[in-house]
This record gives structure tokens, C-alpha cells and sequence, in this order.
């Protein structure tokens, strides 16, 4: 089986169909050579001859009656399966997507995703998953992932991506910190101590390299994993937590916070999707690139 070309199968339901190698090839677009070539592989697969021709016809033996039927339902399975693939209906459709995300991006995706996903394919399912970046090529091309929602990596040209997310930096600090009482200037903003939030042990945070791009180093008092942990600590300290605004603003409701602008200029932060080019024709894949890209430029998440 594992040296058995299904197309066969295809030609052999073909052929007991119309009665006819003409017709067969006919049906198939193909020449009544390659029919008769494949009928000739079939019988030395099955040793025996399948068909007997009787005038202008050709009539099954006794075992292609016997192996027809579900040969049928095979390649009736196949083709609809295929045509299913192709004419992605979200409403009808039962899948579950898997999709690397942090915590940050969460908070500002999943509940307008699952809103929409409940209207539109209720049989939907998504798997939110957090994703070293190291390993996001080699998640996407495995299948492990369907897509990614994650800041600037390096992957290589078969993982394709498209930024959907452009965010500013903001310090946060305890509402009554003597610093935040204006918007502070850089030697004042240097002259505190600082979280840093990050999923890695070691190594520089985006508002660090900025900093050291124009000769400046901060003060890291802790670097910790989660956004929120941090923000309720500088509620309570004289320390200082820089990340991106409209993250702050959903983790900072209810705190006795002050959120102002980073001190120094820097491009917006840039959040991508990405997606490997095996998924970049699948229908169902494209439709949940499109819902995400949506919903991160409109105001449901916040983005806008």
C-alpha cells in the first residue's frame, strides 16, 4: 500500500462507472493511454484482470464487485474532504486553533476573539499557548502552532508576518510618587530604581536598549515574569515599571497608579502575527488571520 498510487483508485471507480475506458478518460481529463497505463498497474496490484471487455464495454470481475463499494466511499470521503478544505465555512467548521500568545496580548485579544468566535463558528475552539520566540519558527512549521501573536523575532522567509499592534511605552508608578507628580525627564526617570517584566532570565528589555542606544543606563531592582504582579508592586513602592500603554491601562484599573510617557522618544512598539507558509493557503487558517488582524485594528481590543 505504502508504494500505491491513490489516483489509481480514482481511475479504477472511473472505469467501473462509465463502462468504458474512453468515457473513463473522458470523465478524468485524461488520455486513453494513461487510463489504460493505470489500469495495467491496477491489475498487477490486485493480481487479477478487474475488468473483461465484452463488445464496447467493460464489465468487473468478481473480486472489483467485491472491493468497489468501499473504494467508492474512499474516494467520495477524499474529494469531499477536499472541497470542504477548500470552502472553509466558519459557522459549520469544528476545529481547534492553537495560538501562541502572551500574556500582555491576552488581555487585549481573547475576549473580543471569543465574542466573535461564538457568533461567527461557535464550533471554534482556541488554545492560547505561551511561546519561547526562540522556538516560534520551529512551533509554527511543526503544526504545534497555527499562528503567533508576538513582538519582532527572528524567523526565517517561511514564516510570514504582518504587525497588527502599535503601542507606546509609559512609566507607571504609585499615584503619590514624588517623580510622577510631572511627567519626569530622563535624569530623573535615571534616577529611580526599576522593574523589568520579561519571560527570558537574562538579557536587555526594549526600553533598556533604547536607553543604551543613547548612552544611558537605569537600575534594575527586579525583574519579574507578569505585567500585573509588577504593576501591584509599584502601587505600593517608589519603584518604577516602563511597558506598553494600553497594557497598562488594563492592568492598572483599580490601582492607586499614575501612568505618564517614557521619557525618551522611540518607535511605537510593533507586535506581529505570524504564520508558516505551509498554513498560508489553508482557508480556515486565513480566516483567523483575518479575524485577528480585525479585531487589533478596531476598538474592541482597544488598539485603536
Amino acid at each position: 500500500m505504502s508504494r500505491l498510487d491513490l489516483n489509481l483508485f480514482v481511475i479504477l471507480e472511473a472505469i467501473y462507472s462509465e463502462g468504458s475506458i474512453t468515457r473513463a478518460a473522458a470523465r478524468l481529463n485524461l488520455t486513453q493511454p494513461a487510463i489504460s497505463h493505470a489500469l495495467r498497474r491496477l491489475r498487477l496490484t490486485f493480481d487479477d484482470p478487474l475488468f473483461i471487455r465484452q463488445g464496447n464495454t467493460m464489465v468487473p470481475t468478481a473480486l472489483t464487485q467485491s472491493v468497489i463499494a468501499p473504494i467508492r466511499q474512499s474516494v467520495r470521503t477524499l474529494s469531499g474532504s477536499v472541497q470542504a478544505a477548500r470552502s472553509f465555512d466558519p459557522a459549520a467548521t469544528q476545529r481547534t486553533f492553537i495560538i501562541g500568545c502572551r500574556d500582555v496580548l491576552e488581555a487585549h485579544l481573547l475576549q473580543p476573539l471569543m465574542r466573535r468566535i461564538a457568533s461567527e463558528a461557535p464550533g471554534v475552539s482556541i488554545s492560547s499557548v505561551r511561546v519561547d520566540r526562540s522556538d516560534l519558527e520551529t512551533s509554527l512549521a511543526k503544526g504545534e502552532l497555527d499562528l503567533a501573536v508576538e513582538m519582532l523575532a527572528r524567523v526565517s522567509d517561511r514564516v510570514h508576518r504582518t504587525a497588527i499592534i502599535h503601542d507606546s511605552l509609559v512609566v507607571v508608578g504609585r499615584k503619590d510618587h514624588p517623580v510622577l507628580a510631572a511627567e519626569p525627564d530622563l535624569p530623573a526617570y535615571l534616577g529611580q530604581e526599576h522593574i523589568v517584566v520579561s519571560s527570558r532570565r537574562r538579557g536587555m528589555s526594549l526600553e533598556d536598549v533604547e536607553l543604551a542606544r543613547i548612552g544611558h543606563q537605569r537600575r534594575i531592582a527586579l525583574r519579574c515574569q507578569q505585567y500585573f504582579a509588577a504593576s501591584m508592586l509599584v502601587a505600593e513602592t517608589d519603584l518604577l515599571l516602563t511597558m506598553p500603554e494600553r497594557y497598562a491601562r488594563i492592568v492598572n484599573r483599580g490601582l492607586p497608579t499614575r501612568i505618564v510617557p517614557f521619557p525618551v522618544a522611540v518607535p511605537p512598539v510593533a507586535v506581529y502575527l505570524y504564520w508558516h507558509e505551509n498554513t498560508d493557503p489553508d482557508p480556515a487558517n486565513g480566516w483567523l488571520r483575518n479575524l485577528i488582524s480585525e479585531i487589533a485594528a478596531g476598538p474592541e481590543a482597544g488598539f485603536d
